[in-house]
């Protein structure tokens, strides 16, 4: 049975009230029913593309590419092959190794591809489910899981062979065995070792190694009364233990990593993980970074897909912030997860809607506290803070007013929000952002004070929390309506086309090579076989776009397959395959003979 938190970890008497009339076993049949509806979602229709018409930041040619070295393994015996060089192995070992066990069990293909995600996906709403059980109610764990079970983007997410869903189902399972060791210490010790795994299968979970041992400190320190005042709580003996296991588990799989692959590995690792991923992509000017804080929830879909949950969220993390010297260590670590995220993700890059997944727990699990335990649009103590004290936090109720309005103001210029129009997005949502701040400050102590006692039962609870899994489950039925699998066949296709071990150049020759024996050689600017491109003579044929503009998988103004071709005059398009990545789902890939006449 999942033990009810006390008052003091769940800061509401309210909602350790709820969870006791839950029991054990209706709890235990509920969230089975959630981690059945979670699986269906996830196992149906195994080989469709991801969503084209309405995308959600998915890359479908990128799955291949990032099981490469996986694939090798499992087919000749070799991480790298002689010649290859994209290793994307020193970026995510981690995945590599779950996805070489995938094709060791199952053979290599897109279904054995997907099945590590798809596990990993589950295993995050079941350990999301028990651990918000353990610190916001039973009540809570279920409300967390349902919504990460059905929430679109991250069902989508879960059933591509990307990092994304193991990177962050291991931050879940950090963070769950975090909320362990309250009470039993060794749990620290994984909670620590999760933490670094979710490091080493994609770097942007960077974020989360200071969110879970600043926290541990944190919890020191509250627990050696340093920080305790009237209405604090000192912790136990148990959660200063855990604390300092989870200290341990951070610096041991730490430095375990380092000595055990990051050392032997280094120039390789530095390469990928710097060179490539930090150095050759974002900007990091005053400009740049300006234009990341304003296109932050106005960017993607994916705030305006999950509005009622982000929402929810920002009210129950304001509440956090006024009750963190008593609440659970696991709790407030929720807070610092998305804090600490999103401004990783000021400081990167928003540009891309993969990045954001990785905040869809902590969005989830903080609306369920909101929804499933506290019942209260904003904690009561709001009310009572003096207006001076409101006002040096105005930069943080701007915020939260900008990420609340921001995804809905957005919505009329979705038809066309690009160039000047999506710069007008952006105006009119950091206006209404700053209408909203004003008003609140204009009527204050008056509009906290009301939302801090609209509270509502724990029926009108369930019932948002139905209503959202029922609008993501909308999407979900209408994706599966039009579902198409042009990229699974046109994998077939080139197994029928080419016969084994043709050598084959291109990015796109990785990202279609599940369904194949082909050799692909990745060709990207600065890296893979960048250097060698227009000298490997052994690779006849290459694998480009052709639709929806010639190139289109390098995704820039002069896509390096130009300059490949560049040095193959005559060469010829022999054969064409339909694929589905932008909205409208009507691309095309083409194969070419660089050398119809001889070399």
């Amino acid at each position: 049975m999942t033990p009810t938190p006390s008052a003091e970890a769940s800061g509401s008497a309210a909602g350790v009230a709820d969870a006791g009339t839950l029991s054990g076993r209706r709890f235990a049949l509920a969230l089975a029913a959630i981690l059945l509806l979670a699986a269906v979602l996830r196992l149906l229709f195994p080989v469709a593309d991801p969503p084209w018409y309405s995308p959600v930041g998915v890359v479908w040619h990128d799955e291949g590419a990032w099981v490469h070295n996986a694939r090798n393994k499992a087919l000749t015996g070799q991480w790298q092959a002689t010649g290859d060089r994209w290793n994307p192995l020193f970026i995510t070992p981690v995945l590599t190794g779950l996805e070489y066990l995938s094709f060791s069990a199952f053979g290599v293909g897109l279904r054995q591809a997907r099945l590590v995600s798809e596990a990993m996906g589950l295993l995050a709403v079941l350990l999301l489910g028990l651990g918000m059980a353990r610190v916001g109610g039973r009540r809570a764990g279920l409300a967390a899981a349902a919504l990460l079970a059905t929430n679109f983007v991250s069902v989508m997410y879960d059933r591509a062979a990307l990092m994304e869903s193991t990177m962050v189902s291991l931050i879940v399972a950090s963070w769950y065995c975090y909320a362990r060791a309250d009470d039993s210490p060794r749990w620290g010790l994984a909670a620590g070792a999760a933490a670094v795994a979710a490091y080493f299968t994609k770097a942007s979970a960077a974020f989360f190694l200071p969110a879970l041992a600043g926290d541990a400190l944190l919890t020191l320190v509250v627990a050696g009364g340093w920080l305790a005042r009237e209405g604090g709580a000192p912790g136990t003996a148990a959660r200063t233990s855990g604390a300092w296991h989870t200290l341990t588990g951070l610096a041991v799989s730490g430095a375990a990593m380092a000595v055990g692959f990051v050392g032997p590995n280094w120039q390789d690792y530095r390469f990928y993980n710097w060179q490539i991923s930090v150095v050759r992509k974002p900007s990091y000017t005053v400009k740049a970074f300006v234009d990341r804080v304003t296109w932050f929830p106005v960017i993607h879909d994916f705030f305006t897909r999950m509005w009622v949950v982000t929402a929810a969220a920002v009210g129950s993390a304001l509440g956090l912030i006024f009750r963190w010297r008593r609440v659970a260590p696991a709790e407030r670590v929720l807070l610092w997860w998305g804090m600490l995220g999103i401004a990783e993700l000021l400081v990167h890059d928003v540009g891309n809607e993969r990045r954001f997944v990785f905040l869809i727990p902590a969005l989830a699990g903080l609306a369920a506290l909101l929804l499933a335990r506290d019942r209260q649009l904003l904690d009561g103590r709001a009310g009572r803070v003096g207006l001076a004290r409101a006002a040096a936090a105005a930069p943080v109720v701007i915020g939260c007013c900008y990420l609340v309005a921001g995804p809905l103001v957005r919505v009329p210029f979705l038809e066309q929000l690009h160039a000047n129009v999506f710069h007008a997005a952006v105006r009119w949502s950091a206006a209404a952002a700053v209408v909203l701040a004003f008003a609140i400050y204009v009527s204050w102590p008056r509009v906290p004070g009301w939302l801090a006692a609209a509270r509502f039962t724990a029926p009108v609870g369930v019932a948002i929390v139905l209503a959202v899994m029922s609008m993501d489950l909308l999407q979900y039925v209408q994706w599966a309506a039009r579902r198409t699998a042009k990229n699974y066949e046109a994998m077939l296709a080139i197994g029928r086309d080419l016969p084994p071990g043709t050598v084959v150049h291109g990015k796109l020759a990785n990202g279609m090579d599940l369904e194949n024996r082909i050799v692909p050689l990745f060709v990207g600017r600065g890296f893979g076989n960048y250097e060698d491109r227009a000298t490997r003579t052994d690779a006849r044929y290459l694998l480009t776009y052709s639709q929806p503009s010639f190139g289109y998988e390098s995704q820039a103004r002069n896509p390096v397959t130009l300059e490949v071709l560049a040095a193959c005059p005559g060469w010829k398009v022999i054969r064409e395959y339909a694929v589905a990545e932008t909205p409208g789902g009507h691309d095309r890939a083409v194969l070419i003979d660089k050398y119809p006449n001889g070399r």
